[in-house]
Parts: C-alpha cells; sequence; structure tokens
C-alpha cells in the first residue's frame, strides 16, 4: 500500500538555469534588487553563498517591518517566503552542486527518476533540517525512544500539551481496547496511548508523508501490529465506535493572507463543525473524546472564536467533563521574534462525552 501513496515533496524546477547568479562576489545590493523585480537567482560557488543570499535579504526585509506583533511576524513570513523562494540551487547527480554542501539523502530517496534539476534554497535548507532529524533521531520527553520524522511530517517542538496528554493518560482507567487519533502525524500521541496499555490505536492523517514516514519507523515490529494507519480526512475509513478519541487539531484559523495553507498549523472555518459531527457518530456512550488545543488565536488577537467553547455551546453533541489549563514554558532566548504574548498562553486539555439525551 505505501508505494501507492504519493509523497509530498518539492516540485523540480527543469526550466533553464536563470542568467542571474550570485557567486559571493556579485553585489548583494544589485541582487535583492533583481529578487525584488521577481527574477530568479542561481546559487553558483560554494553553499556558504546561499546562506549570505538569505541573511541579507532577510535584514533588508527587516527594516520594511516592525515585527513587533504576531500578525506583522506573519507578514514579514510571507514576504520572505515569497522572495527567498526566486533563490535557486542546482541537484545534479542527486547531489547539491555546489562545494562545501551538505549530503541530503532525500535527494536520492524523494528523486529516484530524476537526478539534475533545480530547487529553490529554502526547499533545500527544509530537506537539510529535515534529513538531520531523520537521520539522527529526535528525543521527544513523553516518548522512550527517539523519533525519527520523515521528511514533510508534523512534529511538535514544544512539548507542554504531550506532557498534560501525558498526566491524563496516567490517570485514565477507562478501557482500552481501541482508540482513534485524528491527524497522526509523527505518530507520537498514538505512541503514547500504546506506552499506556492501549490494545490498537487507529491513526489517520490527510498528509501522505505521515502515513508513509510512521509505516516505515514500525516496520515489522510489534508496534505495527498495534497502531493501524489510513490516509484520509479526519476519521478516514474508521467507522466503528471507539471508547477514545484523540484530535490535536491545528491551533491557529487560516486566513486569505496565507499561501500554502499548513494545514498542521491552521484550521479552516469548516475543520471543527466537520470533526464534531463525524466524531458523535464514531464515539461510543461511555467514550471520552479529548482534544489539546491553546488560547494562541486569542491572545494574539486573530480571533475571539474559540471552537471547542463554540461546539459546547451550540453543537447540542458534547458536554464538558473536565478542561485543564497549563501556561506554557517561555520562550527559548535563542528566540529572535518578539514573543511577550507568550507570558498569557495557556495550552489546553478538553475532555468531553457525549450530552445526555
Amino acid at each position: 500500500m505505501t508505494e501507492a501513496i504519493k509523497i509530498n515533496k518539492p516540485e523540480p524546477i527543469t526550466s533553464a538555469k536563470p542568467k542571474v547568479v550570485f557567486d559571493g562576489t556579485t553585489d548583494i545590493k544589485l541582487s535583492i534588487e533583481a529578487i525584488e523585480a521577481g527574477k530568479q537567482v542561481l546559487i553558483t560557488a560554494f553553499y556558504s553563498n546561499g546562506l549570505l543570499l538569505m541573511k541579507e535579504l532577510k535584514a533588508h526585509l527587516q527594516k520594511k517591518f516592525s515585527n513587533t506583533t504576531f500578525q506583522e511576524q506573519r507578514e514579514f513570513r510571507a514576504a520572505y517566503h515569497k522572495l527567498s523562494n526566486l533563490v535557486l540551487i542546482e541537484i545534479a547527480g542527486n547531489k547539491l552542486a555546489l562545494k562545501k554542501a551538505p549530503f541530503i539523502g532525500w535527494l536520492e530517496e524523494l528523486y529516484p527518476e530524476k537526478s539534475d534539476f533545480l530547487l529553490t534554497f529554502p526547499q533545500v535548507q527544509g530537506l537539510n533540517s529535515s534529513w538531520e532529524w531523520y537521520k539522527n533521531g529526535i528525543s521527544i520527553p513523553v516518548l522512550r525512544n527517539k523519533l525519527h520524522p520523515y521528511y514533510g511530517t508534523y512534529f511538535p517542538t514544544r512539548f507542554d500539551h504531550l506532557a498534560q496528554f501525558d498526566q491524563w493518560l496516567k490517570r485514565y482507567t477507562g478501557p482500552k481496547k481501541t482508540a482513534i487519533d485524528i491527524g497522526v502525524g509523527s505518530g507520537i500521541l498514538a505512541l503514547q496511548m500504546v506506552q499506556y496499555g492501549f490494545q490498537k490505536v487507529f491513526g489517520t492523517d490527510s498528509n501522505p508523508n505521515a502515513i508513509v514516514g510512521l509505516k516505515a519507523f514500525m516496520g515489522d515490529t510489534k508496534l505495527s501490529r498495534k497502531i493501524e494507519l489510513d490516509l484520509g480526512h479526519l476519521f478516514g475509513k474508521w467507522e466503528k465506535q471507539t471508547e477514545l478519541i484523540v484530535f490535536n487539531p491545528p491551533w491557529l484559523p487560516a486566513s486569505n493572507a496565507v499561501e500554502n495553507l499548513d494545514t498542521g498549523i491552521y484550521y479552516n472555518e469548516m475543520l471543527f463543525p466537520e470533526f464534531f459531527a463525524a466524531a458523535k457518530k464514531r464515539l461510543l456512550p461511555d467514550g471520552k473524546l479529548l482534544l489539546l488545543f491553546s488560547n494562541l488565536a486569542q491572545i494574539t488577537e486573530l480571533t475571539k472564536e474559540h471552537p471547542i467553547e463554540k461546539e459546547l455551546a451550540e453543537g447540542c453533541r458534547f458536554q464538558l467533563a473536565r478542561c485543564f489549563k497549563k501556561s506554557v514554558k517561555p520562550a527559548s532566548k535563542k528566540t529572535k521574534r518578539d514573543q511577550n504574548w507568550r507570558t498569557d498562553e495557556v495550552v489546553e486539555l478538553w475532555e468531553l462525552t457525549q450530552k445526555e439525551a
């Protein structure tokens, strides 16, 4: 089945190489002007030349954006994303055609039938970081073993909500025959449930990379018999009722200004109504519905509406059993963005049950 799934990956650029090049001796100001005029720029000679141009482009844009509010940070990232993707790198023989460039195993694994093409510099940076995470593994505080996230698969860099879920699982005394993990991603919540004795976890994701990556991670181990996966929206093919449904949805509402919508971070207006309607049919009468969420959208003033509170007030499907809230840890001192709003952020674990008739 895995072979039949089409993986998400950067689309190779097979057009002619850009005439404008940046080789480290090129005037940086002129190169940035070319990029702002919509021209593609090819990095040549050393890989570090690309890093230099990215650094200077970011500094140039930071002068145009005050970058103090969450919305301004969003606008800055959108502008940087648009312009930085005009900077290209040549791939030859599934390797970066630059001196002192990193080895990226994904170039062979994801492009077995194409060895020579172009990619944007940010795409190459993403592939490089992903390869390091995949190769070396990532320690997740709530898991016994390292995680090796597949390319293009969401994994958390903050763990407050995972610790919250771990505490809930420790206290859970209900049946552990089956559970459903919606948006399984790199598999952390599913793996937590298996650690706490759930016999079978059904995981779904609309991202093919998550399904392919988690299947490869589990291989033929016992985990592959305890966690069953399906590529699909929300509940996918799972129709049977279960005693526990877990959903760690995106925490921010999408806006029309967001390009290349990342469904791991942003949710559209139909996600929660569709989820709650489907969950109603699949939760056993005495089952529990768990959502891991945050007040991030409210404190950054992206919206006043809280989708779970709205469902409880208007949905007539579920009732609140318990809600646990926990203040998040301060942002890393290495973080350059202004994140003063994080002092007010809390992660939330909502435990819902079927509404009594």
